[in-house]
């Protein structure tokens, strides 16, 4: 079964590509949606399919309430990814995208699925790695809209429509929430490689803080510093999608070389 023919709203592919070698599945930053990578296909190699994972509380899901507990996202995403998993899968996320893609990654070898072949991650600190800031969803309306300026966690154009920002605002909560109150919990290392992306500019994602995602891998760990800040995943896309172009041609060589197995 094709991603495209995957029921429910879950999963959007830009451009179906049933002879794709590679299906890359992206998960989004807070409060964001599957068009964060609705163009990315045009930028990577012809037989990466992007998958991109539209969460329940934004776009067309707008009326369904944003899960708020980062547990409950990744077993609700573990009920619907199986049927992505009919060739071999590489996890991206950026931000609160990041620690999903790294559980979902988790979940599917704790639940014997096809492992991802790797694991890419943007704009986050090392999931073992405490939460340094205090939480910011039990704040007021105000103090949370004025809260999400500061941390620079939330696109610049959204608060120029304050409309949206209050129709987007019990979801972005929940979502500050889901990982504000994530609790890491130790297993041994993934088997495939992960690659990391951070802004040299972004708090969140500092040298050592990224360095540290190599504890969680048994094979190798790269990382690239992009300009910009949190959301150098747009400022500086082109560069990223040059480094993610990178990096999926080194996995589908890798492939070439090593067959892969659903086992």
């Amino acid at each position: 079964m094709t991603a495209a023919a995957v029921p429910g709203r879950w999963w959007v592919v830009p451009r179906p590509n049933p002879d794709a070698g590679l299906r890359l599945i992206c998960f989004p930053y807070a409060g964001g949606n599957a068009s964060m990578c609705r163009s990315w296909h045009a930028s990577l190699p012809w037989d990466v399919e992007v998958c991109a994972a539209q969460l329940p509380g934004r776009a067309n899901r707008i009326s369904e309430p944003a899960f708020n507990r980062l547990a409950g996202l990744v077993e609700a995403i573990g009920a619907v990814i199986e049927p992505l998993c009919d060739r071999p899968v590489a996890l991206f996320g950026h931000s609160m995208g990041a620690v999903v893609a790294f559980e979902v990654a988790r979940w599917l070898r704790r639940h014997g699925r096809p492992a991802p072949v790797h694991l890419l991650v943007s704009g986050r600190r090392a999931p073992h790695l405490p939460q340094t800031r205090p939480p910011n969803y039990l704040a007021n309306d105000e103090e949370f809209i004025a809260k999400l300026g500061e941390l620079n966690g939330t696109p610049p154009d959204l608060f120029r429509h304050p409309e949206i920002l209050q129709l987007l605002l019990p979801t972005l909560r929940s979502d500050f929430q889901a990982i504000e109150t994530y609790q890491y919990t130790e297993e041994p290392p993934l088997n495939c490689p992960i690659t990391v992306f951070g802004g040299r500019d972004d708090e969140e994602s500092g040298g050592v803080m990224l360095d540290a995602w190599q504890r969680h891998t048994k094979v190798n760990c790269s990382k690239h510093l992009m300009d910009g800040g949190h959301f150098f995943i747009h400022s500086d896309e082109p560069r990223l999608l040059s480094l993610l172009r990178l990096e999926l041609l080194r996995t589908l060589h890798t492939l070439r070389m090593a067959p892969w197995s659903r086992r």
